[in-house]
Order: C-alpha cells, then sequence, then structure tokens
C-alpha cells in the first residue's frame, strides 16, 4: 500500500466534505453514500489519518447491530491542508527543488560519461552546458512564478493598518477555503476556530469588531443567516449589527 495511493484517497474524500458542508456517513454503505468506499484497505487506513490528524471530526455515531456509524464533518485544518496539497505554489517549490537536484547532478554526470567515454568528451561538456543554460533559465522562470504567486495572497484595503493582526490570516482562509472545493459561504465559527490556531488570545468580540472594519472597507462580505435563529449551530459567534444576524463571511 503506497503513501501516494492512500494520500490520493484522503484528498478525494476531503474535496467531498468540503463540496457538501454538514455531518456525512464516514464509510459508504451499500447505496448510502459515505466520504470512504470500505472500511477496510487504503480507505481504511486514509480515514484514520484523517482523523488522527483532525481533518475530520466525529459529531455522533449510530450503532446497528455489531456495527458502529460514525457521522463527521470536515475541519478548517482540512482546508488547509487541501491547499498545502494542491496550491500551485507547492508544485512550484517541488519544481524548483527538482530542478535544482538535477543541476547540481550534471557534474558528476560528466564526470562519470569523461571516464567511460573519453572519446566523446568535448561534445559531452558542450551538451551538459547547454542543459545547464536550459535548467537555469526554467530555474529563474520558476522563482519568478513563485514570487508572483505568494505575492498574489490578499492585501489589506488602504487605509487599515496592522491593529488587526489576524486580517491577512481570515482573507487567506476564505481564499484557501474557496479553491480547496468548499461551496457556499464560510460560517463565522469556523472561521474563528481557524484563526484561533494562530491567535489563541482572540476574543469574540475583537473578532467581531474585526469582520465589521473589513466588510466596510469590502475585503469581505458577512452574510445574514436565512433559517430560524433556533436552527443557527453556535449562534455565539452570530454577529448582530443593526437589524441584521450576520452568520456568513464571504471574499
Amino acid at each position: 500500500m503506497t503513501n501516494d495511493k492512500v494520500t490520493e484517497t484522503l484528498l478525494d474524500a476531503l474535496k467531498l466534505a468540503l463540496a457538501e458542508p454538514g455531518e456525512q456517513r464516514l464509510f459508504r454503505s451499500g447505496k448510502l453514500p459515505g466520504l470512504f468506499a470500505g472500511r477496510s484497505g487504503v480507505n481504511a487506513e486514509a480515514a484514520g489519518q484523517a482523523l488522527r490528524d483532525g481533518l475530520l471530526e466525529v459529531v455522533r455515531t449510530e450503532s446497528k447491530g455489531k456495527t458502529t456509524i460514525e457521522w463527521v464533518r470536515s475541519t478548517p485544518r482540512a482546508t488547509e491542508f487541501l491547499h498545502k496539497q494542491e496550491s500551485p505554489v507547492e508544485a512550484l517549490k517541488d519544481l524548483r527543488t527538482i530542478l535544482q537536484m538535477n543541476r547540481e547532478a550534471i557534474p558528476l554526470w560528466l564526470a562519470e560519461m569523461q571516464r567511460e567515454l573519453q572519446g566523446l568528451c568535448g561534445r559531452l561538456a558542450e551538451e551538459a552546458q547547454r542543459w545547464t543554460h536550459r535548467l537555469d533559465a526554467l530555474s529563474e522562470q520558476a522563482e519568478a512564478a513563485l514570487r508572483r504567486s505568494e505575492a498574489a495572497g490578499p492585501q489589506l484595503p488602504d487605509g487599515m493598518g496592522p491593529d488587526i493582526s489576524w486580517a491577512l490570516d481570515a482573507l487567506a482562509y476564505l481564499d484557501h477555503r474557496r479553491t480547496g472545493g468548499a461551496t457556499g459561504d464560510c460560517p463565522l465559527p469556523e472561521l474563528f476556530a481557524a484563526l484561533r490556531d494562530r491567535y489563541p488570545d482572540l476574543v469574540v468580540n475583537a473578532f467581531h469588531d474585526g469582520l465589521r472594519r473589513l466588510h466596510d472597507r469590502r475585503a469581505l462580505r458577512l452574510v445574514a443567516f436565512t433559517g430560524s435563529p433556533g436552527e443557527m449551530p453556535e449562534p455565539e459567534y452570530a454577529l448582530l449589527d443593526g437589524a441584521n444576524l450576520f452568520y456568513y463571511a464571504t471574499r
């Protein structure tokens, strides 16, 4: 069983969890859908990793005979995990590493060929030099693309100072969530939980104040809860602003 197969299975399940918010079965059962196709092999290992690493959390369980059915939902860590695995920035970093390794291997490769083929030494040196130039050009292109990708992250609106220390991370999380395949707007409890991983001193009042300012500057948009207040999970994170009861944020 290869790590690549486990990772591929895990990524597919996390995309499914983000695409359909709310609780879902951990394992498929007959015609009943689930995030993982079965309870053994690659699926079992991938599901175990998802739970151990906090990418999925169990919200409730059911028992049917000797079988326990777990219902799970994605966590903010799942969004960050998907972004890290499939981000263009990460791909460019991998390309940069591969190019650098190949360039460093050229002198060793050249020396070995010279020992074996003395008669072709001059031609091989010229060929190696051409490849070095090509790899240098590709490395420069990869570095430039990487700088552009890293510089293209979220920016704070003009006039907003550094007093909201978590603002850029909040905007980045909303972007990562969207590119990870999540549908719909981000609930405020989810965004708060993602920020608390980096800002353990953040409190709800400061969180609400910063969201209002980002909303006023059009860095993000707050969306009202449309259902009945009794149906709202974790209502303490809702933001009351005049007649509006905001519960979601989106870019």
